[in-house]
């Protein structure tokens, strides 16, 4: 019976990953269409990487909390957590934008060229930081709560017919 537990478990986390990387692939398409174009017209990477984060921030945290964890009831005991998280990970997007735009700017004539590159780069951050999201909003962010322990260890246990 251990092994078919371990073999639930496992493929639980494999559908939880799955489901995971489906949510982020909606979220980076989005918020990446939403950073080249801002960033494309003219706006600075910073503004650009803010209404990219908004613009995923919002599907991906839906998503993953009704749909990946299925988290049902409306606690919000996961929002500033999630927010956390969001927001560390907006703000190294925007320095590393912001660093690539200073070095691209001088040395590359073509905006289009420092679109892309600097696209990238926001691209980039997210994907780097993938697997330590996934880690974060699984273990602390949607974990679930551990049953209540008994006040009475005895009344755990499997009564003995005597």
């Amino acid at each position: 019976m251990g092994a078919l537990t371990g073999i639930r478990a496992r493929r639980g986390k494999w559908l939880l990953w799955a489901k995971y990387s489906a949510s982020s692939v909606v979220a980076t398409v989005l918020s990446q269409a939403a950073f080249a174009l801002c960033y494309g017209f003219g706006t600075t990477p910073r503004i650009a990487t803010l209404v990219a984060w908004v613009t995923g921030t919002v599907p991906s945290y839906l998503i993953n909390r009704h749909w990946t964890w299925r988290h049902r009831n409306p606690s919000g005991r996961e929002l500033l957590p999630y927010a956390i998280v969001s927001v560390v990970s907006a703000v190294l997007a925007a320095i590393v934008t912001t660093v690539t735009d200073n070095l691209v700017d001088d040395r590359i004539a073509s905006h289009a060229w420092q679109t892309a590159l600097v696209s990238a780069s926001y691209l980039g951050t997210y994907g780097a930081l993938f697997i330590l999201k996934f880690v974060l909003l699984d273990r602390y962010v949607f974990a679930k709560k551990p049953a209540p322990a008994s006040a009475d260890p005895d009344a755990a246990r499997t009564p003995v017919a005597t």
